[in-house]
């Protein structure tokens, strides 16, 4: 098997220029029941559980879409899912996975996010990763890819770190954005308990090519599946969720030792090859948006050079960039995304 794997790691590495790790080896998470440590949030009648209490699927129609949240709200932790998104045609839609406490703190929140923005049939997945810090929605930190398989064949899993120290944002365990703190950033950082959250919903008017494609119910349900859901973090009491708890702290020096902590020479390739190839807006070369980058930002020079000042990346005449030797369906396919990202 881990023969088989090295030849597919190969191929990919060879056709794609990036080979990217295989899932899961490295993370070495423990999975939860559903009722262990979850709850309906909101479309119940479009929540399907599986016998087993380990898997579920959340379902979109024309009456209501449908999500779940974590039971605790945690002090830093490391949140995962595996996902299989809708297949066949999905503009408009959005399936989230994330982390907030927008509920308790309505103006100050926190939060970070997975957010899938549905696709058109024969044209990449596009998803954003984003991180808010005490209410900062005007200081928005998104960033935007391409996938580089289809996400409705079958699971991958994404995961979020959050330690006081860091963020990582994983897909398998191909680390795709690390932010770490500094001092600079002050209340931009997350520092306040989160709650896990996954949903489905309708977003048609923004998603898919800025709205200009919606949302088709002639293909619903639409169905997000999520299996071996992780938890690991320090759960807070929702009433006492302001109140240090010394018992976190050392929660949070555990998750700072833990593997999916640690991004290895291999994984920092990996992450370094992926925002070459697939990221395709970058907030930190947003020079409309934000005169100076915020300080986090790690301008690269060269990498700069791909990127126009809205923070989207350029595109020739031909409809692609960087890599001058493609077969012909990698150039139909950027340019397609090309079209896709300025509707």
């Amino acid at each position: 098997m881990d023969f088989i794997r090295k030849k597919i790691c190969l191929s990919v590495f060879l056709f794609f220029h990036v080979c990217f790790i295989t899932a899961d080896a490295a993370l070495n998470v423990s999975t939860i029941p559903f009722s262990d440590g979850f709850s309906h949030l909101f479309g119940e009648g479009n929540i399907l559980h599986a016998t087993d209490d380990k898997s579920l699927q959340l379902h979109l129609n024309q009456r209501t879409g449908s999500g779940f949240k974590s039971s605790d709200l945690y002090n830093h932790g490391f949140f995962s899912a595996k996902i299989k998104l809708p297949s066949d045609y999905t503009a408009g839609i959005v399936v989230a996975f994330y982390t907030t406490n927008g509920d308790l703190f309505t103006k100050t929140h926190d939060e970070l996010d997975f957010e899938f923005l549905g696709n058109i049939r024969g044209k990449a997945w596009r998803f954003q990763t984003n991180m808010y810090g005490n209410g900062s929605t005007s200081r928005g930190r998104e960033e935007r890819y391409y996938l580089w398989f289809d996400p409705s064949k079958e699971f991958h899993r994404y995961s979020i770190l959050w330690t006081s120290k860091n963020i990582i944002f994983y897909i398998d365990d191909v680390p795709i954005r690390e932010i770490v703190r500094n001092d600079a950033m002050g209340g931009d950082y997350p520092s306040k308990p989160m709650g896990l959250y996954a949903t489905i919903w309708d977003a048609s008017d923004w998603a898919t090519s800025g709205g200009k494609y919606k949302t088709n119910y002639k293909y619903a349900p639409f169905i997000a599946e999520f299996t071996d859901l992780v938890l690991n973090g320090c759960a807070m009491d929702p009433l006492e969720q302001v109140v240090n708890n010394p018992s976190c702290d050392e929660k949070d020096d555990e998750l700072q030792k833990a593997e999916f902590s640690r991004i290895t020479p291999r994984q920092r390739m990996a992450m370094k090859r992926f925002r070459s190839k697939y990221m395709y807006y970058s907030y930190c070369y947003d020079s409309l948006r934000y005169s100076v980058p915020p300080p986090e930002c790690e301008i690269d020079p060269v990498e700069q050079q791909h990127f126009k000042e809205t923070g989207r990346l350029k595109f020739n005449k031909h409809g692609h960039h960087r890599h001058s030797k493609r077969t012909r369906s990698q150039v139909l396919d950027a340019r397609n995304h090309g079209n896709q990202d300025e509707e």
